[in-house]
Order: structure tokens, then C-alpha cells, then sequence
């Protein structure tokens, strides 16, 4: 019975399968690692299930899929999208979670590659996904900066005060657009799209901290 059993499933296939998967999780494991340690909101668990559960949809999708085999695959791309989406949260100045949302993404044709059979593909691309989250941070931080952008809301009690902050843009070679402009019972208030290196940023920050006239700022 148990003979009959064996015989009846290619041993040989089965092997082959299983190597994809423990590929598959290992590359989940690798890249949710490095986003654990920046303590992302997908860390490793869901990249192990992201990259693990592409792989066992994209061998499915082989099998069973004989006269149209990319009718699950081109699914997976759409449920990833979803999953994706569901990591990108609006703070109140930026948009946070699209790096983590395309990682997922790209986790995902990772493990694709490896239920499809190419798990060199797979491999070359975890060693990229590397490179652009680990050691592409430093020329971030480089562009950052040399020319960073940040949004400043300042209020203060009179238009005048409101004014005299263009003249600290200025001398610190900060480039600015204003956004918006409010009148309330308290004050005045205006949003500006502020341009400039990182330690000119810093410099007007320290201003805003020591002047009275200040009301309150947030960028």
C-alpha cells in the first residue's frame, strides 16, 4: 500500500519543490529581516509569508494552470498590490510606508522566481533588493543633506511676524513656496515648501525655537 502510494507521486518533482520553498523562505527571511531591524510595519513574518506564499501560488499556477499557467501569476501581482497598499499610511507633511509597500512588492516576483524554477533569478534579485535598502542609504542621506525639502506651518500673532520669516529663509539660502495662508481668532498661520541642505534646516529650526514672536511651528 504504502509502495503504491510512492510510486504514485514523482518523488524526484516533490524534491524540487520542497528546495523551492525553504529558497523562498529564506529569501522572505533575509529581506523581512533587514526590515525588522528598521522596525517597519511588514517586518519578517510577513515577508516570509510574502515571498513563501508566491512561490506555492506560482508552482500551482504551473500545475494546474496547463493552457493559461499565468492566470494565478498575474492574481498574485494583484493581491500584492492590495497587501501593499495596506502598509502606506499619510502622516500629516509626508506619505510613509512606500518603500516597505514596493519591497513587498518586489519580495513577492522574488518568490515568484523561485516556483517558477529560476532560482538564480531569485537569488541575484534578494542580493539587489539588498543593496538598494542597505547600501543605498548612505546616498540618501548624502541627497538629503545637500537638498532636502520640508513643509513648515508657522503661526504667529500678526501678519508683520509672518513676514519677517521670509527674511530668515533668505539668510539661510533656503529657497521657499508658499502653500497656504489661515487667519484664526489667534493668529495668523502660513505653510511654506521650504528647499535647502540639511544644516540650513536646522539653522532656521533653532531660529523659530529662541524668537517670541513665534506661536508654534511643525514641519
Amino acid at each position: 500500500m504504502i509502495e503504491a502510494v510512492i510510486n504514485g507521486f514523482d518523488l524526484e518533482a516533490i524534491a524540487t519543490q520542497l528546495i523551492m520553498i525553504c529558497v523562498s523562505i529564506l529569501i522572505g527571511m533575509i529581506i523581512g529581516a533587514e526590515r525588522e531591524y528598521k522596525n517597519k510595519s511588514a517586518g519578517l513574518r510577513t515577508f516570509i509569508l510574502v515571498s513563501f506564499g508566491s512561490c506555492i501560488f506560482t508552482i500551482l499556477s504551473i500545475r494546474i494552470g496547463i493552457n493559461n499557467p499565468d492566470r494565478l501569476a498575474a492574481n498574485i501581482i494583484t493581491g500584492i498590490g492590495f497587501l501593499g497598499a495596506g502598509v502606506i499610511f499619510k502622516d500629516r507633511t509626508k506619505i510613509e510606508g512606500i518603500t516597505t509597500a514596493t519591497t513587498i512588492w518586489a519580495t513577492a516576483s522574488l518568490g515568484m522566481s523561485v516556483g517558477a524554477g529560476y532560482i538564480y533569478l531569485a537569488l541575484v534579485g534578494t542580493v539587489i533588493v539588498i543593496v538598494i535598502l542597505k547600501l543605498l542609504m548612505p546616498v540618501q542621506k548624502f541627497i538629503d543633506n545637500r537638498h532636502k525639502i520640508r513643509e513648515y506651518k508657522i503661526a504667529t500673532a500678526t501678519i508683520a511676524d509672518l513676514d519677517s520669516c521670509i527674511a530668515w529663509f533668505r539668510e539661510n539660502h533656503l529657497k521657499i513656496l508658499l502653500l497656504n495662508e489661515q487667519k484664526r481668532p489667534e493668529g495668523f498661520s502660513r505653510t511654506w515648501q521650504v528647499r535647502g541642505p540639511l544644516k540650513n534646516h536646522d539653522q532656521l529650526v533653532a531660529r523659530l525655537v529662541q524668537d517670541p514672536k513665534i506661536i508654534s511651528y511643525q514641519f
